[in-house]
C-alpha cells in the first residue's frame, strides 16, 4: 500500500490558513516553535550534535521575549536549519508559520507506516487549527 502524498509547497486547511492571516505575527511564532518541537527528537535523536535547529528556535525565542529583529541574526539562523528557520522566519513573515506546520505534517506523514500516515497527519493538524486557536493565550 503507497503512502498519500502531502503537499509540500501547500498547506491545504482553509480554516488554518485563513486563522493564521488574522493571528498576530508573536502568537504565530510561538505556535511555530511548538509544531517544530513535536518534530525536533526526528532529527535530535538522528543527529544529536547539530544545534543548527535548535539555535534557529531559540533565536526566534529572543525575538519573542525582546521584540529585537536583527535581519542578519534571522537570516542566518534560518538558513542554517530550514524547518526551524521556517519557524524563526515567521518574525520577518508571518505566514512562515503555515511552511513550518506544512513542514511538520511532511515529517509525521513520512515516519508514519503506510496504513497510518493519512490518520497521523489528520491528527496533527486538528492539533495545529486547535493549538493556534489557543496560543497566546498562556504566552506572549
Amino acid at each position: 500500500m503507497t503512502k498519500a502524498t502531502c503537499s509540500l509547497t501547500t498547506y491545504n486547511d482553509e480554516a488554518t490558513v485563513a486563522l493564521v492571516k488574522q493571528t498576530d505575527q508573536k502568537r504565530l511564532a510561538i505556535w511555530a516553535i511548538e509544531c517544530v518541537e513535536r518534530v525536533m527528537p526526528y532529527f535530535e535523536d538522528t543527529y544529536p550534535q547539530d544545534y543548527r535547529p535548535r539555535n534557529a528556535l531559540e533565536t526566534l525565542q529572543t525575538w519573542i521575549e525582546t521584540g529585537v529583529f536583527h535581519m542578519e541574526t534571522i537570516r542566518k539562523a534560518s538558513l542554517a536549519a530550514h524547518a526551524a528557520g521556517q519557524a524563526v522566519a515567521t518574525a520577518h513573515v508571518p505566514l512562515y508559520a503555515l511552511g513550518v506546520a506544512n513542514n511538520v505534517l511532511q515529517a509525521i506523514h513520512r515516519a508514519t507506516n503506510s496504513s497510518d500516515a493519512d490518520a497521523a497527519v489528520a491528527k496533527e493538524r486538528t492539533w495545529q487549527l486547535q493549538h493556534l486557536c489557543n496560543v497566546g493565550t498562556t504566552h506572549v
